[in-house]
């Protein structure tokens, strides 16, 4: 799992009035998933306390968060019920209209990467899943509608962090990459093949996408446990990761919204959103941004978090949750710049501009 932050918003028309909420799809790693993988014989697990511990149940739901994760927070900004995780049983009947959750922990852009979690649903089968979806939601509304449905649907797709995390920078090797290519041309082979992943998308029916580049995976505890410096730097060769992969993913959108001729296709920032609240925690309320919450050794950055973990009273002071993923709080700040950004941290718009240009289609 990582701090990766791809996120594509899949926007389009504003459904009519009157009728159910613009439906909502999820696709992506563990910073999305809300509960696949609990269906899964996997290492990448969020089922057990103290995940889930101020989530309204207070209980694990395969959310790698505190709390509520960010599609979580996207549809409460959207005014849409939280989406199901395709895989749960609950995903039937007029929940089908909500849309659904596809994301599965551990995944990335590459089918090698994870390798080490067993059974994780690839991003291809996650769009398999969206194609059977489809076929489900024609079977409830009829296939016009349905295709509506989609084609105004936001949908959000998070990737790109495992690729570097827990693929070209692990250590044992699981597999040949780091051999392979360069760090620059790694992260331009993973542009090409992301291009192709969000082409895939919006084949399958997206309109309007909103992609977000990766987190500073050189800042997470887990990479400041185990790479960072004495004092707590952030580990460059991660940094050097994210700085290479965001601008050219702002490019390869430009480059898609060229060929499909509209602005279908809206970058976020994610990268600079978490530096901010990472460089000057104190500004936004938070005791530290380099321990995280839950785990044990340096930074609490090593191992997974479990009952036996180091556990932070107050969530809201701590900036990091587990090894690799935000607090429900830090994750608010972050859907704070989705929503409102400057061009600095959404291009070409945010998501507020995004929706009210729909409701006036």
């Amino acid at each position: 799992m990582a701090t990766s932050a791809v996120v594509v918003l899949l926007l389009a028309m504003a459904m009519p009035q009157g009728e159910a909420a613009r439906a909502f799809f999820v696709f992506g790693d563990s910073l999305v998933d809300s509960g696949n993988n609990n269906y899964l014989t996997t290492t990448a697990r969020a089922d057990a306390p103290p995940y889930g511990i101020d989530y309204p149940t207070h209980r694990p739901t395969g959310r790698f968060s505190n709390g509520l994760n960010l599609p979580d927070i996207i549809s409460e900004q959207i005014g849409s019920e939280p989406t199901i995780p395709y895989l749960n049983p609950e995903l039937t009947g007029e929940n089908l209209l909500v849309g659904a959750n596809f994301a599965s922990a551990g995944i990335g852009i590459l089918n090698d990467t994870g390798v080490q979690f067993l059974t994780i649903i690839r991003i291809f089968q996650q769009f398999e899943y969206f194609q059977e979806y489809q076929q489900r939601l024609a079977e409830l509304i009829g296939e016009e509608q349905a295709q509506e449905r989609v084609n105004n649907a936001l949908v959000l797709i998070t990737l790109g962090g495992n690729d570097f995390v827990n693929n070209y920078f692990l250590n044992p090797p699981l597999t040949t990459r780091r051999r392979q290519f360069s760090l620059p041309a790694f992260s331009a082979f993973l542009i090409s093949e992301y291009k192709k992943i969000l082409a895939r998308l919006y084949e399958l029916g997206a309109r309007r996408v909103l992609v977000t580049g990766t987190g500073p995976l050189g800042c997470v505890p887990s990479q400041l446990a185990t790479q960072g410096g004495n004092s707590g730097q952030c580990a460059p060769e991660p940094q050097q990761a994210g700085a290479l992969f965001n601008p050219q993913l702002v490019d390869m959108i430009k480059e898609l919204n060229q060929e499909v001729g509209a602005d279908v296709f809206v970058t976020a920032n994610a990268f600079q959103s978490n530096m901010d609240f990472i460089k000057d925690p104190q500004k936004f309320g938070f005791v530290t941004s380099k321990v995280a919450c839950c785990g044990q050794g340096p930074y609490n950055g090593l191992g997974v978090c479990n009952v036996l973990s180091n556990l932070c009273p107050d969530r809201n002071v701590y900036a990091f949750w587990d090894a690799f993923h935000p607090t429900e709080r830090a994750t608010r700040l972050i859907v704070q710049q989705i929503m409102t950004g400057t061009t600095d941290y959404m291009y070409p718009m945010n998501l507020s501009t995004i929706m009210a240009l729909d409701s006036n289609l």
